[in-house]
C-alpha cells in the first residue's frame, strides 16, 4: 500500500464556534472533484431519507461553465464544504499578531484512494462545482468555506440555512425539514411538523395517501405519487394554525408541542372516508381529477376542519360517522368531469391552485356541507 496522499493549502481557522471550526481556504475545480461529494436527496430502500441536495440544472451549469471557459473570470462566491473529521489543520508557529478572530495554518485534506468515501460534502454550491469540473480551466481556484461536523443532520440544517432566501425547490424544502433538529428560522420552524407529518402519511401503509405524495427524493418517480407535498403540507398548515382548525386543539399554546399521534389519526380517518366516497377520483394524476390537486386537497382540508371537530376517532363507528358526513358532498362535486354549479358553472378543471380559487371552492363546499346537515 502506498502512502496516504492530500491535498494541502494554507488556510485561516475562524473563531466562531469552538465546537466547530471553520476554514477558509482554495481548491481547484479538479480538486473539488476528487475530494467533495454531492449528497442527493433520495430514500433508501427501507424509506430512510438519504442526502439533501437538489439535482443538477444543466443550463445553470452549462453557462457557469461557458463563462469559465471565457477570457475574463472572476469568481468571488465561495463553495460551502462540510468536512469529515479526518482533516487535519495545522496552526503556523509562533505569535499570532493580535488577531483575535483568525488564525492562519494548513489544512490537510485526505484524498480518498479506489474510489472510497470522500472526505467532504458540497452544502453550498454544487452548480458550480460541476461547472468547475467540465470547464477547460482546470487549476482554476476558488474560495472555499469548511466547517467539520460529522453528522448529516448538521449538513442538512445548514444547507436548509444557507438557501432560506434562494428560490430552493418548496418540495426539497419539506422533504428536508422532518429530519432537521437544529433550530431554524421562524418561517422555516412552522413548517416542521406539517412536514413530519406529510412523511407519515406518505409511508404508513394504514394512510390513504401512502406512496401517493411526490417528493423531491422520488424525483417524478412511481405513478402512484400522484399528490403534491406542498399541498399536503399547507392543508395540515392551515389547521395546525388557525383557531377554526380542526387541529388546532391538538398544539400546546404554552410549548407550541403537537399531538402527533392524534392528529395522525384524524388526518387518516377523514382522508379514508374521502377516499371511499370518491373513489373514481381517488389517485389519479391532478390533470384528470381536482380531488388530487392542490386546490382540491386545501378545500377539502376546510371540510376536514368542520366535519371532524364532531368526531371522537377512539371510536370505532368513526370511520363510518365521517364517511356518512363526507356523502353530503357528492352531489355537488365535479371533480373528473362536468360543472361546478357551486362555482357558477366552471368547468371541472378551471379550478386552479391559485388562492382565489382554492379559497371560492373551500367555501361553497364548507356552506353545502353545512347547509345539507342542517336539512337533516
Amino acid at each position: 500500500m502506498g502512502r496516504k496522499r492530500f491535498v494541502r493549502r494554507r488556510a485561516l481557522r475562524v473563531e466562531q464556534n469552538p465546537a466547530r471550526p471553520l476554514y477558509v481556504f482554495t481548491l481547484t475545480g479538479d480538486e473539488i472533484s476528487r475530494v467533495a461529494d454531492i449528497a442527493r436527496v433520495r430514500r433508501s430502500e427501507q424509506g430512510q431519507l438519504l442526502g439533501y441536495q437538489r439535482a443538477e440544472v444543466r443550463r445553470h451549469i452549462r453557462n457557469i461553465t461557458d463563462y469559465l471557459d471565457g477570457p475574463d473570470v472572476l469568481l468571488p462566491n465561495s463553495l460551502v464544504l462540510a468536512l469529515s473529521p479526518e482533516v487535519r489543520f495545522k496552526g503556523t508557529r509562533g505569535p499570532r499578531g493580535g488577531d483575535n478572530y483568525a488564525s492562519s495554518g494548513t489544512i490537510e485534506i485526505p484524498i480518498p484512494r479506489n474510489g472510497g468515501p470522500r472526505p467532504a460534502w458540497i452544502v453550498d454550491g454544487q452548480q458550480r462545482a460541476m461547472a468547475l469540473s467540465r470547464c477547460q480551466r482546470k487549476d482554476f481556484p476558488v474560495v472555499v468555506s469548511g466547517f467539520v461536523a460529522d453528522g448529516v443532520a448538521i449538513h442538512r440544517e445548514q444547507f436548509l440555512r444557507v438557501n432560506s432566501t434562494k428560490p430552493l425547490p418548496r418540495g426539497l424544502i419539506t422533504e428536508l425539514l422532518p429530519e432537521v433538529k437544529g433550530v431554524l428560522p421562524t418561517r422555516l420552524a412552522a413548517r416542521r411538523v406539517p412536514s413530519s407529518l406529510c412523511d407519515f402519511l406518505n409511508r404508513d401503509p394504514a394512510s390513504p395517501f401512502c406512496k401517493m405524495i411526490r417528493r423531491s427524493s422520488t424525483n417524478g418517480k412511481g405513478q402512484a405519487a400522484v399528490v403534491a407535498d406542498s399541498a399536503i403540507v399547507q392543508m395540515i398548515h392551515d389547521s395546525l394554525g388557525s383557531p377554526k382548525g380542526c387541529l388546532f386543539t391538538c398544539r400546546s399554546a404554552a410549548t407550541g408541542k403537537v399531538e402527533f399521534a392524534a392528529v395522525c389519526r384524524i388526518l387518516t380517518t377523514f382522508w379514508s372516508a374521502v377516499r371511499m366516497e370518491f373513489p373514481e377520483a381517488w389517485g389519479l394524476p391532478p390533470t384528470r381529477s381536482r380531488l388530487m390537486h392542490g386546490a382540491g386537497i386545501r378545500a377539502m382540508g376546510r371540510v376536514m376542519d368542520h366535519v371532524m371537530k364532531g368526531v371522537d376517532v377512539e371510536d370505532a363507528r368513526a370511520l363510518l360517522l365521517v364517511r356518512r358526513e363526507v356523502a353530503h358532498l357528492k352531489s355537488v362535486c365535479r371533480w373528473t368531469s362536468g360543472t361546478w354549479e357551486i362555482l357558477n358553472g366552471r368547468h371541472w378543471n378551471e379550478v386552479q391552485n391559485v388562492p382565489s380559487h382554492i379559497r371560492a371552492l373551500g367555501d361553497a363546499l364548507v356552506r353545502t356541507y353545512i347547509t345539507e346537515r342542517q336539512s337533516r
